[in-house]
């Protein structure tokens, strides 16, 4: 093998080197003029301006009152905005800091995500309690939103009530779903798509980061914890997301309420977003077994009637009850609102 010209070689060398330090000046120039806030924001570099949200000794308890099933699947759900408001304050003195509401069109009793409703909803309640008091989505695929609503649809009343400062956490769901009754597939009776094409997602972010509200995020999935902390570091503005955790006995999607099941999701949620608050819920399931495995975690509960099995026979103020009995009988207390909202400024 012959050697090449000392001279060919030194006048290739000489114009890659100018080019590769022409490269790298350009590379570092946002770091010397802007500093570390220049560049983009990384996976890394978003969780580590997070703090863990920590409530010492203290469980956030929520109640969701009613959700999206009419009185068909759940005969006790409040309906009316009064009853709605009555119970929201029941639970609220029982116990939950956090009150989650589905509006709903009295004539019909079918969910109705109408801004109106929802302000005197959550009035009522804060007029007589503080505590948080959020809305849902529409429940897109479902009966209530059988054709695919765009982003800004799904989204209106959301952003109506931000901007008249109503709101402090609101739902943002990263993922879709099939949710199909198990006891019903025999019968050749068909569930629905639970659809978040991303572009919805997004929009959610971005009118979180926008009005300074805690996206709260429903996984009924592995993979809408994944995209969730993805999108989470993607917008660093956004406020602290709360994440969810969803279990099922009777439908379709994710986990059952087990214990391997919960450990899964705590181990995905340590690679991902490790410093996030994190809580149990579900739909149409018996969330009381998990309860006390999740709070001695140092996890946060959901319970009520939009949670439990269809056509349960006890009431939101009944099942708040029990959910404070099992925070007790770890040793911790329920969080008030107020050591709540300290957690989360301090992240």
């Amino acid at each position: 093998m012959t050697n090449r010209p000392a001279g060919r070689a030194g006048s290739v060398a000489g114009p890659l080197s100018r080019t590769r330090r022409r490269l790298l000046q350009a590379a570092c120039a946002p770091l010397l003029l802007g500093g570390m806030a220049a560049l983009p924001a990384t996976g890394l570099a978003a969780n580590e301006r997070r703090k863990p949200v920590v409530t010492p000794g203290k469980t956030w308890l929520e109640v969701s009152l009613n959700g999206p099933w009419s009185r068909d699947r759940q005969p006790g759900i409040p309906i009316a905005v009064k009853d709605i408001i009555a119970e929201g304050i029941a639970c609220a003195r029982a116990g939950a800091a956090i009150v989650h509401v589905h509006a709903y069109d009295e004539k019909t009793g079918r969910q109705k995500d109408d801004a109106d409703l929802y302000a005197a909803i959550i009035e009522g309640i804060r007029a007589k309690e503080d505590v948080v008091v959020y809305p849902t989505l529409p429940f897109a695929g479902s009966v209530d939103a059988p054709n695919m609503m765009s982003a800004q649809e799904r989204f209106t009343h959301t952003e109506t009530l931000a901007k008249r400062g109503l709101l402090e956490w609101t739902v943002v769901d990263p993922g879709s779903t099939n949710i199909t009754r198990l006891d019903e597939i025999a019968a050749g009776k068909q569930g629905f798509v639970y659809a978040n094409p991303e572009s919805h997602i997004r929009l959610g972010l971005e009118l979180c980061s926008r009005y300074r509200i805690h996206p709260g995020y429903a996984l009924y999935e592995p993979g809408f914890v994944r995209l969730g902390a993805a999108l989470e570091r993607a917008y660093p503005q956004v406020p602290q997301c709360i994440y969810r955790f969803m279990f099922s006995d009777g439908l379709s999607f994710g986990f059952p309420p087990r214990p391997y099941a919960l450990d899964a999701f705590l181990q995905l949620l340590a690679d991902e977003a490790p410093h996030a608050p994190w809580m149990i819920a579900g739909l149409d399931v018996n969330i009381t077994p998990l309860m006390a495995y999740a709070a001695e975690r140092g996890g946060h509960i959901r319970v009520g009637l939009e949670d439990a099995p269809f056509g349960a026979t006890k009431t939101n103020v009944q099942l708040v009850e029990e959910g404070v009995a099992v925070i007790r009988s770890v040793g911790k207390e329920p969080a008030s609102i107020k050591e709540i909202r300290q957690a989360l400024a301090r992240a």
